[in-house]
């Protein structure tokens, strides 16, 4: 009988270390003081107190008086922000991966009397609710919302512990996710993804800049047409204006060289002049034959210079003694005849002259 009665008290006592090594070390507490009359509280500190093994009041911090024997300090609770390491604990997400995580839970008691009676271990019972409350929450989402959703994640946890801490007069205020474990084969594999990820906005960006590229490159060659072709065209323009402005100085120059000649014809001896001139001509244009062809045509007598001169001169004469309609001036020659016309009718005669 006390044998058995040993081994029961033994299973009891190993049951309860196994339990009090379980839960978290309790946060450092000034204990429970004695009942000496007169008690001076700490500031952040409420001391409920039991009369006759009943709730009787919380003392505020300060100076306070009790009755001996009758009154009990049975609790003390600390009014202080109290942070409590969360163990870490194993949690199965939606797509059935494994992961150990751990978390830091920041808490506040509001009400003493409801800390000290509504539950046997506050810090043990939020510490338990909050790894109940990650594992559910984990459960809800992928592997990946789970790296990218942490902020929610917390307050998802920090809302589902105030409404069932509620009741024991403490207030979760934040909940943070200190540390994610991945299975190896699982992080070999993200990793993958994620340099796969990687080359994949890699191969994008390098696509797009050789799109960009291609488009500068024709937009510059457009631009570059355009500014050819504008080029061109006003060179062309330009070239167009040279020319009529050189045909038109020619013809001013011709014009008045014509007049000129006319001019000197009239005067004293310019039938030896045109004359001289002709055999000139004449003479220059015989000794540049053969230079440019094998094939040339020579007329009957190329030696008679003197013939040649004076047919042409027949040709000039006869064209001097034509009649020319219309006539306003006379024109007297060395030989005492007469000629007369205007300007253009002596320029279109000039012009004849030449031709011949």
């Amino acid at each position: 009988m006390l044998a058995r009665a040993a081994r029961g008290s033994g299973a009891l006592l190993l049951r309860s270390a196994v339990q009090a090594s379980a839960r978290p070390p309790r946060r450092a507490s000034s204990g429970l003081p004695r009942n000496t009359v007169v008690l001076f509280v700490p500031q952040q500190e409420a001391w409920v107190v039991e009369r006759m093994g009943r709730f009787h009041r919380i003392l505020e911090p300060g100076l306070n008086i009790l009755i001996p024997v009758l009154d009990r300090i049975r609790y003390v609770q600390s009014l202080k922000e109290i942070v409590i390491n969360v163990p870490e604990q194993s949690a199965v997400t939606l797509d059935n991966v494994t992961l150990q995580i751990d978390g830091v839970l920041y808490l506040r008691i509001m009400d003493p009397y409801k800390a000290s009676y509504g539950v046997e271990d506050p810090e043990y019972a939020v510490t338990q609710l909050a790894q109940t409350t990650m594992r559910s929450e984990l459960g809800k989402l992928s592997l990946d919302k789970v790296f990218r959703e942490r902020e929610s994640l917390n307050a998802n946890i920090v809302d589902a512990i105030n409404q069932a801490a509620d009741c024991w007069g403490i207030r979760c205020l934040r909940y943070e996710i200190k540390d994610i474990h991945v299975p190896p084969r699982v992080k070999e594999s993200m990793q993958m993804q994620v340099e796969a990820e990687r080359r994949k906005r890699a191969t994008v960006l390098e696509s797009e800049g050789t799109r960009e590229s291609a488009i500068n490159v024709a937009e510059g060659k457009k631009q570059a047409q355009i500014l050819a072709s504008e080029a061109e065209k006003a060179e062309q323009i330009n070239q167009a204006a040279g020319e009529a402005s050189a045909v038109l100085a020619k013809a001013k120059a011709k014009a008045e060289a014509i007049r000129i000649l006319a001019a000197a014809l009239t005067q004293h001896n310019g039938d030896a002049a045109a004359s001289l001139t002709v055999a000139e001509q004449y003479v220059s244009a015989f000794s540049k034959l053969a230079k440019d062809s094998n094939t040339i045509l020579l007329p009957s007598n190329p030696g008679d210079v003197t013939s040649m001169v004076a047919q042409a001169m027949g040709v000039y004469g006869a064209l001097t003694k034509a009649p020319v309609p219309g006539a306003q001036n006379s024109v007297s020659t060395r030989s005492g005849r007469n000629v007369q016309g205007t300007d253009a009718n002596l320029d279109e005669e000039l012009d004849r002259v030449k031709l011949s």
